[in-house]
């Protein structure tokens, strides 16, 4: 029987240098939303016949994200490395997005903050597609669970 779902989520804290309140937030509620609904089904078919849930660890080396997956009983079933720099543009502008719409929620009219928020979807939007092909050699994952990767990598990517 397969249960092809994440039920828990680290980050790999050496790899995150500084975070504010805000950046704090996001990562909170990405990693709860992230765990009360997902897909994420490894292609590797594991010699134990091991078929989820899954524990994941992810973590930036050397402009490189890496993925442990890991068994219920945290053993190690699988390591990947995804190169970062495809997402080093998106990453960017989805930081300057955001910093411009807390920026608004703090002086901006309802209509001006409205369209902030669009657009800084539609930049996740695209960087959650984006995600989602660049994983399909190694994972097959859904629209709503790849947005919320794609938060918890910018997360990775901050720097003081």
């Amino acid at each position: 029987m397969s249960d092809h779902r994440i039920i828990d989520v680290k980050l790999d804290e050496r790899t995150i240098l500084w975070r504010n309140a805000d950046v704090e937030q996001e990562r909170r509620v990405a990693i709860f939303d992230l765990l009360e609904a997902n897909s994420f089904r490894p292609l590797t078919e594991y010699e134990d016949g091991y078929a989820g849930p899954y524990k994941i660890v992810m973590g930036v080396e050397e402009g490189r994200l890496t993925v442990a997956i890991n068994a219920t009983d945290d053993r190690e079933l699988e390591t990947f490395v995804l190169p970062l720099s495809p997402f080093r543009r998106t990453v960017r502008d989805y930081f300057a997005i955001c910093d411009s719409y807390y920026k608004a929620i703090r002086a901006a009219t309802p209509q001006q903050i409205e369209t902030i928020d669009m657009a800084r979807r539609g930049l996740h939007n695209d960087a959650a597609e984006q995600l989602t092909e660049r994983l399909a050699a190694r994972v097959e994952v859904d629209f709503d669970t790849a947005r919320r990767l794609f938060t918890l990598i910018c997360v990775l990517h901050i720097r003081q």
